[in-house]
């Protein structure tokens, strides 16, 4: 594993299992020192501990993204732990209620509000206290999970969709009113991704995994790993010159 991130100071948001814990391994792979920040502290503390006992740099804080206070408490434990930062990745999402995003007509206001309070509003937060240190730094890097559902035009998921689509917009306009001062801002939009979690759990039926694989013009369908991969690339230099773009990785099942 090549070293682009030897000494570089990460936060990762949401990063006790699936997405963000092979982000976490991935980062600390490529020789970066990395905060493991989950509201699930327990499960960031064991993907810490992982990357430790393999040699590496990282340690977990409790984080909330939907309680500002929570938030800038997890980023001070942070920077004072790392001397400054780097990069965020900001990954979290609460998908408890995703299953109930209906329609528009439908859906219960409790549930487009509690995602837009944790897919947008806990994304603004984050920003707004990890980007003064990347600043401080003369730079740095922010990568946000967004999702081809910003784009996709679906029948149902209307609140998640709006949700990731407000986060397109936020990454766009910290693109471009820091880039100037050294902050690059993209989203990583997966497609399908099956977690080491849902596999184990068995969360999705064997026809939905079917008809994924059905509709996307690729061998298999996604992994953690993935979009990991893009995520280092967004956060190492190799990525400087990408700047206010949603990359999706997806097998193509989204092609624009």
């Amino acid at each position: 594993m090549q070293q682009r991130l030897k000494d570089k100071a990460i936060i990762v948001i949401g990063s006790g299992t699936g997405i963000g814990a092979a982000t976490v391994r991935r980062l600390a792979a490529e020789g970066a020192r990395v905060c493991a920040a989950d509201i699930n502290l327990p499960a960031a503390q064991a993907v810490a501990a992982e990357i430790a006992e393999a040699g590496g740099d990282a340690f977990a804080v409790a984080i909330d993204i939907a309680d500002e206070a929570s938030v800038n408490t997890a980023i001070a434990a942070a920077v004072e732990r790392l001397g400054g930062l780097d990069g965020a990745h900001i990954n979290a999402a609460d998908l408890r209620v995703i299953f109930q995003d209906s329609d528009a007509l439908d859906v219960d206001m409790a549930v487009f509000d509690r995602t837009l309070t944790v897919n947008l509003r806990g994304h603004m937060l984050c920003t707004r206290a990890v980007l003064p240190h990347l600043l401080k730094r003369g730079g740095g890097s922010i990568v946000y999970t967004t999702s081809t559902a910003a784009d996709a035009g679906e029948a149902t998921r209307p609140s998640y969709a709006v949700s990731k689509s407000g986060l397109n917009a936020l990454m766009r306009h910290v693109a471009s009113r820091w880039g100037r001062e050294g902050i690059t801002a993209n989203c990583v939009a997966p497609g399908f991704v099956i977690t080491a979690e849902m596999e184990a759990g068995g969360q999705v039926p064997k026809d939905f995994l079917d008809y994924a694989q059905a509709h996307t013009p690729s061998t298999r369908l996604g992994r953690s790993e993935d979009i990991a991969a893009m995520a280092a690339l967004l956060l190492s230099e190799d990525g400087r010159w990408i700047n206010g773009q949603v990359c999706n990785v997806s097998g193509g099942s989204l092609m624009r």
